[in-house]
C-alpha cells in the first residue's frame, strides 16, 4: 500500500489573501511614488534657488521652479536661507500624510538642503 503525498500550495482561500495585500500594498505605493518625486522636484528646485544673492531672489528663483515643475507642497517662504561661509545653503522640511484606513495614516517627513 502506498502512502499519499502530501500536497503543499496555497488554497483559494489563501491566494484571495495574499492578492488582497499586494492589492493594498500597490494602492499605498501608488499614493507614495508621487510624494517621493514631489521630494525630488523640490530638492532640484532648492538647488537651483541657491544660486541666488539674497534671501528674496532665493524665494522667487524657488517660486519660479515650483511652477515648473508643479510643486504645491511647499512655497519660497516656507524655505529656510542662511550662509556657509561665502556660499547661500537653502534649507526645507515638510511633511506628507497618507490615508491608509479610517483614523491610520502614513506620515512622511522630507527634509534636505543645497549642496
Amino acid at each position: 500500500m502506498q502512502l499519499k503525498r502530501q500536497q503543499q500550495g496555497l488554497t483559494f482561500f489563501g491566494l484571495l489573501i495574499v492578492g488582497v495585500l499586494l492589492a493594498y500594498t500597490g494602492v499605498i505605493l501608488a499614493q507614495v511614488a508621487p510624494t517621493y518625486i514631489e521630494y525630488m522636484a523640490v530638492q532640484k528646485a532648492v538647488t537651483k534657488a541657491a544660486a541666488g544673492s539674497t534671501v528674496a531672489e532665493v524665494r522667487s528663483i524657488f517660486d519660479k521652479a515650483s511652477q515648473i515643475d508643479d510643486i504645491r507642497t511647499i512655497s519660497g517662504k516656507d524655505l529656510t536661507v542662511g550662509k556657509e561661509g561665502d556660499r547661500v545653503v537653502v534649507s526645507f522640511a515638510y511633511q506628507r500624510e497618507v490615508s491608509l484606513f479610517g483614523p491610520a495614516y502614513l506620515v512622511m517627513k522630507y527634509e534636505g538642503r543645497s549642496k
